[in-house]
């Protein structure tokens, strides 16, 4: 079934499937953007009927023409109409080839269209007129949109989350060589959501969508070679899949600079999650632009900074970040005008590429002293922008900046020593400046680590660092930006579009998607899932998370052992988990669960002073453990002393009094003796 046709099904599940975006929110925030996703999203849904309407009608011309062709060839007809009708077909098809290549081609302007507003910005209003653009290519035949379309029918984008339609759509643009497919149906195979559990066949599917060119096959095949998740563990492998995608990562780091995406921890407890750091709180922001309007100048260069990338859930606008670095840079702020010198130095709509500009800003920030403005001019100097190429003054500002701690200078004079740009190559202090920068996270300079472990470049070769070190660089790739929509969606109560967001990302090898995704699985809110799976799967991405270093998810694995959750009940096991969350990573709740398994004796032999020493550990190491540790150990006090009192035995007693030291060995006699005594006393004063 062609791509083309297979839409009209869809659409017509779409149509009714659609969901209704809720109607009050918390903040004035929440509500604008509701209401420009429900006109989008209505939209959309106009165009999809459309689409529908008009392959519909399609269908019944072309199913007319093919009868109309069977009876007419049941038929002898002579040569001159057989002539004339091939004349008139060739012409026809001519024209219609014609017509196909317009209606192609406008879809591709509009598919294209689309990914630029995608590119330019991170707002949720562009998002959504992309995404318009991309139904209208759809419409018109292209596999890339309906790639796009697809996608916002499994992520659930803009709430028209429909699986069912997401698989079929995906199984016909697989028949058409589509990697994305490909590396969507092997994700849904491999957690049984919406498909059959299946992970031979997600194996399959990954394997031919990394072959197509899926960055995301590659990296999901490199953490599986890691891991050894049904395949053999082999680093060398994981080594080739991981270092196809880094080498993207990193040619498009070296465009434009990338800024990690914040990962909020959904295990966290529910009143950090509602203001949690790594999403700034729409109240606080308000408060911070009040401050930079009264003057505040480090809340102003702050301000810049998060419009300028778009981080803490705010919305990239170059046109604020720029108000914010003119305001503090007039109150002489070193870094805002250095700010503003990388803006011009860049390019975007605020501030069109100008060298001179850029040049002029990063001079005065430099003679202030700021790093950035020195590693400003070592970069025009080093590729020439505005100035003549001069290697040694780029590795003057380089330096001077590199001494202040700034990680993108250290990466610099790394670069500068690796390629042997201006000075003699010198891999051990291109290492030393590599390692400099990666600490200050910058990602580059992890790259460039990772190459120098694959190759044994300055360094012993080590595939499992090399590994690690692309690993990190993959992670920063564009999907990491689910994690926000996700962690929207989650706040929003669209559970089902956030576990699939998380579950996609925890395959690919992230620790918190998979810590997260367990989470959702364990609270059983998701519909996406049989429920009697649920406990199960969480139990798997727990284990994962737990073996890349998550102390939590190796408690969370304890405690599925402990109660029989996903798995039989293991007190042993259970135990060995709390030993090593304890042992390795000084888990107070882990130290209190240990204590109370060696109280009760509960797959561990039982041991009071132990259990006691634990306790009093895990109080040591987190303060909220003070009060449940109070009570245990009352507790355990309490039922020790009763054990005492009621369990008292006379065999004891005796051992306690120690009769064949006190008396003699012959004790036994004695008492004997004292008896009978004691019984012709009674005799003789009764019969007197």
């Amino acid at each position: 079934m062609k791509p083309l046709s297979l839409l009209i099904g869809i659409l017509i599940i779409l149509a009714v499937t659609i969901k209704t975006i809720k109607a009050e929110k918390h903040n004035k925030r929440q509500k604008e953007r509701n209401v420009t996703t429900q006109v989008s999203a209505n939209k959309i849904k106009q165009y999809l009927s459309h689409i529908l309407e008009q392959r519909t009608s399609n269908n019944v011309i072309n199913k007319r023409e093919n009868l109309l062709e069977k009876k007419k060839n049941q038929h002898k007809i002579r040569i001159k109409e057989i002539q004339n009708k091939d004349i008139l077909k060739r012409n026809k098809n001519n024209l219609q080839k014609q017509a196909e290549k317009n209606f192609t081609d406008e879809g591709d302007q509009l598919f294209k269209m689309g990914i630029k507003i995608l590119q330019q910005s991170k707002s949720q209003k562009q998002k959504e007129e992309a995404y318009l653009l991309f139904a209208k290519a759809a419409d018109m035949g292209n596999l890339k949109a309906m790639e796009k379309m697809a996608d916002a029918l499994l992520f659930g984008n803009f709430g028209l989350q429909n699986i069912t339609a997401a698989i079929q759509l995906y199984e016909s643009l697989a028949k058409e060589g589509s990697c994305k497919a490909q590396n969507a149906l092997g994700f849904l195979s491999s957690y049984g959501i919406g498909m059959e559990y299946d992970q031979a066949k997600a194996l399959i599917y990954y394997t031919f969508g990394s072959a197509g060119g899926s960055m995301m096959s590659q990296m999901i095949l490199g953490y599986r070679y890691l891991s050894g998740i049904n395949v053999l563990q082999n680093c060398e492998v994981a080594l080739s899949h991981y270092k196809k995608v880094a080498d993207y990562i990193a040619d498009t780091l070296e465009k434009s600079e990338g800024v990690p995406v914040e990962k909020v921890r959904l295990t966290e407890r529910p009143e950090n999650l509602s203001s949690n750091s790594e999403i700034l709180d729409w109240d606080i922001y308000q408060y911070y632009k009040f401050l930079a309007e009264r003057g505040d100048v480090q809340i102003q260069v702050s301000l810049g900074q998060l419009h300028l990338t778009g981080r803490k859930g705010l919305d990239q606008d170059y046109y604020k970040a720029l108000y914010y670095f003119l305001k503090a840079a007039k109150a002489g702020s070193a870094n805002a005008m250095a700010f503003i010198g990388k803006m011009y130095l860049e390019g975007n709509a605020a501030t069109p590429q100008n060298n001179a500009t850029a040049f002029k800003y990063f001079s005065v920030a430099a003679s202030k002293g700021n790093a950035i403005g020195l590693h400003g001019l070592g970069l025009l100097y080093f590729y020439g922008k505005g100035v003549p190429v001069n290697y040694a003054e780029a590795l003057k500002y380089f330096q001077k900046a590199a001494e202040k701690g700034w990680p993108n200078a250290q990466f610099q004079l790394g670069f500068m020593y690796y390629s042997g740009s201006g000075i003699r190559k010198d891999y051990k202090l291109a290492f030393k400046h590599f390692y400099l920068a990666s600490q200050g996270g910058q990602p580059l300079a992890v790259y460039y680590l990772a190459e120098m472990y694959a190759t044994g470049t300055g360094v012993v070769r080590s595939c499992t660092t090399a590994v690690e070190l692309y690993k990190g660089v993959c992670e920063l790739g564009h999907w990491a930006e689910k994690f926000l929509t996700a962690y929207f969606a989650y706040k929003d109560g669209d559970i089902d579009s956030s576990l699939v967001q998380y579950a996609l990302l925890a395959e690919m090898g992230y620790e918190v998607a998979q810590s997260n995704s367990a989470f959702i699985l364990e609270s059983k809110k998701a519909n996406i899932l049989e429920k009697e799976k649920m406990y199960s799967m969480a139990l798997l991405l727990w284990n994962r998370a737990a073996i890349q270093g998550n102390a939590f998810a190796r408690v969370k694995i304890g405690d599925y052992h402990y109660y029989g959750y996903g798995t039989k009940k293991d007190y042993q096991t259970a135990a060995t988990h709390y030993s090593i969350a304890a042992n390795k990573y000084h888990s107070a709740q882990a130290m209190f669960n240990l204590a109370y398994m060696y109280e009760h004796g509960l797959g561990i032999a039982k041991d009071i002073h132990l259990a006691r020493r634990l306790y009093d550990m895990a109080a040591q190491m987190s303060p909220d453990a003070h009060i449940p540790v109070y009570f245990a150990l009352m507790k355990l006090e309490t039922m020790h002393l009763l054990q005492d009192i009621l369990f008292f035995n006379f065999t004891m007693r005796w051992k306690w009094l120690k009769m064949d030291t006190t008396i003699g060995p012959h004790w036994d006699l004695f008492v004997i003796g004292l008896i009978v005594t004691g019984l012709i006393f009674l005799l003789r004063n009764h019969h007197g």
